[in-house]
């Protein structure tokens, strides 16, 4: 188990790209793999879990060349994946297990999906549970409810499901599945979650419709190779994006991030905070908005956060908490409760954390009230094996005295590989 021990900065500052979003890249290889035809994605994220992805479809046949630049997918089809040999490790990665769930239902072959002790650890059934309505033959621990999930190819039916939730993994896995079912498949949520897989099974040809928290996808129809261009994920360049706020003396600019409007929430909690954040150069790419974002030191407050912004900033509530601890006044986050079964209990974790770095927090059910503005003391942090509590940590480290020490740092590279080589670029010390 890695540690890291981070000193302060005087500031941060320059221009960096961060690597490929990390949900469209998952979602390249699923559909570039079930495509007729040749698709090609540059940008892609070479983390681990997305490497955990591209692996599952390797062993289900699927010829993938990497000439470390861009991937070129040999598509087999909607029905040409092959049965594969052996159970797939989708390693951490949660979004790999609840969509190839999904993806899998319909297919004519049976498989076995695992992942490391985290994952095994992971809420199953809200994905389970309506694949089963649509007549999906899965069986895995305690009911359904945890991996290693083993699923039986089997004819769907198309259904219409009221998500509880707003997640994109649960979307994405009904959506998926009902590629192959019989009829029409619809999907809605309480808010509208990121919106990566509709735009992308689109962009291949679907017959999808969506507006706003409901999609409709019908089944049957082929889809065919295209081009992907992957955007920097802006749940990386969160880190980057709090760091520019709250380090003084601050400026960096950070090039050709993802704007995808479900996913900017991090964006627009920040400005309410006070942030100077601007995006410059706005375009599209395959389908997504992309812009460069310019960051600057700002004196930020304390907010309330709720309602449809929790969906759209889900990941990056770690780091916002970073942010509020820095703010002046009270940070209250609620409508939170979809962080409580990510990689770790990401409430329990950051308020632990918090607490160790002299931050006064205060859990609750769906989230938490953070009192800012007293800034941190040195402390040591527990990542408790999430990428995301680990660089957030991190962040927090340059604006505490002394040296901060952040344990089990080696899970950062199931999604930001360079991180810390782009963190020692930008910090001026």
């Amino acid at each position: 188990m890695e540690s890291y021990t981070i000193e302060a900065a005087k500031a941060v500052s320059g221009e960096i790209t961060v690597p490929g979003d990390k949900s469209i890249s998952h979602r390249s290889i699923m559909l570039g793999s079930i495509a007729s035809g040749i698709t090609r994605v540059t940008g892609f994220l070479r983390g681990e879990d997305n490497l955990a992805t591209l692996n599952a479809f390797r062993a289900m046949g699927v010829e993938v060349e990497d000439d470390g630049t861009t991937l070129t997918i040999h598509g087999r089809g909607l029905h040409g994946l092959e049965e594969p040999a052996d159970v797939i490790d989708c390693g951490n990665s949660g979004t790999s297990i609840r969509l190839l769930t999904g993806l899998l239902s319909g297919q004519s072959f049976f498989s076995v999906l695992t992942g490391d002790k985290y994952l095994r650890k992971r809420p199953m059934k809200r994905v389970v549970g309506p694949l089963w309505e649509m007549g999906a033959r899965i069986a895995g621990r305690a009911g359904g409810e945890k991996a290693p999930l083993a699923i039986s190819g089997a004819r769907l039916q198309g259904i219409a499901y009221d998500s509880p939730v707003s997640s994109a993994q649960v979307k994405s896995a009904i959506l998926l599945a009902g590629l192959y079912a019989d009829g029409e498949t619809v999907v809605r949520e309480p808010h509208l979650s990121r919106d990566h897989s509709e735009r992308m099974l689109r962009h291949f040809g679907a017959d999808i419709q969506a507006d706003g928290p409901c999609v409709r996808i019908r089944g049957g129809r082929e889809l065919r190779g295209q081009d992907i261009v992957v955007p920097g994920d802006i749940s990386s360049a969160a880190f980057f994006i709090v760091s520019g706020l709250i380090v003084p003396g601050s400026e960096l600019l950070i090039k050709g991030v993802g704007v995808n409007p479900t996913r900017t929430g991090i964006v627009d909690i920040l400005h309410l905070m006070g942030g100077e954040i601007s995006l410059q150069n706005q375009r599209e790419l395959s389908g997504e908005p992309v812009a460069d974002i310019l960051v600057r030191t700002s004196p930020l407050r304390g907010i309330e956060i709720g309602g449809d912004l929790v969906p759209r900033a889900i990941d990056e509530f770690p780091v916002l908490c970073v942010a509020a601890a820095c703010a002046s006044g009270r940070t209250v986050i609620r409508d939170a409760q979809e962080l409580r079964v990510k990689e770790t209990d990401r409430i329990k974790a950051m308020a632990e954390n918090l607490r160790l770095a002299g931050v006064p927090v205060e859990e609750t059910g769906d989230g938490m009230i953070i009192e800012g503005g007293k800034g941190f003391s040195a402390f040591n942090a527990d990542s408790k094996g999430d990428h995301r509590i680990a660089m957030s940590m991190l962040i927090a480290g340059l604006v505490t005295p002394g040296s901060c020490r952040v344990d089990d740092t080696d899970c950062i590279a199931t999604s930001f590989p360079n991180f810390f080589q782009l963190l020692e670029q930008v910090a001026k010390r």
